[in-house]
């Protein structure tokens, strides 16, 4: 589908691999030209070279931490440096589950680090970039949030305060940046196979001696998801990609939840 997005141009943050990789290849198939920001050197410049290639758009990899402002004020500059006015945010920033154990009882530096990455870092990302998306309407911001911001998930509590309170500040920007005519809204994924959740669930089936689409949809139905498999990073590209369009223009402060039915059915 031509969505009409040719030639604008994205800053992607968290794109090496997982969801943030599928949502940079939605975008590049729409003919968006990227800036792509990942901690990981080599795998943001492999990811950068194999979107290039496929798609025939230009992705610029640069390298950045979100939880260094100097770092993220940094990579600002260096958009500015190129492109002076960019259209589309998305901010795809976080970390996996930090420890199993129950999270009230951890130490104030565990907290910290979780919410400096994803809470803290999110809005260090748009502090400073929303001064460079365009005011003509056609600015998008888009925050990559998660279903444990919606409903209680056991034991992430530092992984579900983080996502609530990013929905939360996607709701106050979109007011706070309305009169710029930006739009700013959150996808809210559920369980998605990123590339390391594929690779546990083949394991998990192999230990069990099951088939992993067997397996999968056992584990899936038994989560509550409806339709009784993970979604693909594709589909959660699609969903920040029509956001990105002006197809989606009236739609603002926003939580598009793209879980297969898991919030609705949580168990």
């Amino acid at each position: 589908m031509d969505l009409g997005l040719k030639g604008r141009i994205a800053v992607l943050v968290g794109a090496s691999k997982g969801i943030g990789k599928g949502i940079a290849r939605s975008l590049a198939a729409e003919g968006v030209q990227l800036f792509l920001l990942s901690r990981n050197r080599e795998e943001l410049a492999a990811t950068c070279i194999e979107i290039s290639e496929e798609f025939g758009v230009d992705a610029t990899p640069i390298t950045a931490d979100v939880s260094s402002a100097e770092s993220v004020r940094d990579a600002a500059l260096a958009v500015k440096a190129v492109a002076g006015t960019i259209h589309i945010l998305v901010t795809s920033v976080g970390t996996a589950i930090r420890r199993q154990d129950r999270t009230i009882t951890w130490g104030d530096s565990d907290w910290r680090a979780d919410i400096d990455v994803k809470l803290t870092g999110i809005m260090r990302v748009i502090r400073e970039f929303e001064g460079l998306i365009s005011a003509d309407g056609t600015g998008r911001i888009i925050n990559i949030t998660g279903a444990s911001g919606l409903m209680t998930w056991m034991p992430a509590l530092n992984y579900g305060m983080n996502n609530a309170a990013v929905i939360h500040a996607t709701g106050y920007l979109a007011a706070d940046l309305a009169d710029r005519g930006i739009t700013v809204n959150t996808v809210v994924p559920g369980i998605i196979g990123t590339e390391w959740r594929e690779v546990w669930a083949g394991g998990m089936a192999s230990g069990l001696l099951q088939e992993k689409d067997a397996w999968l949809g056992d584990f899936c139905g038994g989560k509550g998801i409806l339709a009784r498999r993970w979604g693909k990073v594709e589909e959660i590209g699609d969903a920040v990609t029509f956001l990105a369009s002006d197809r989606a223009a009236y739609i603002n402060g926003a939580k598009l939840v793209v879980d297969g039915g898991l919030t609705a059915n949580v168990r």
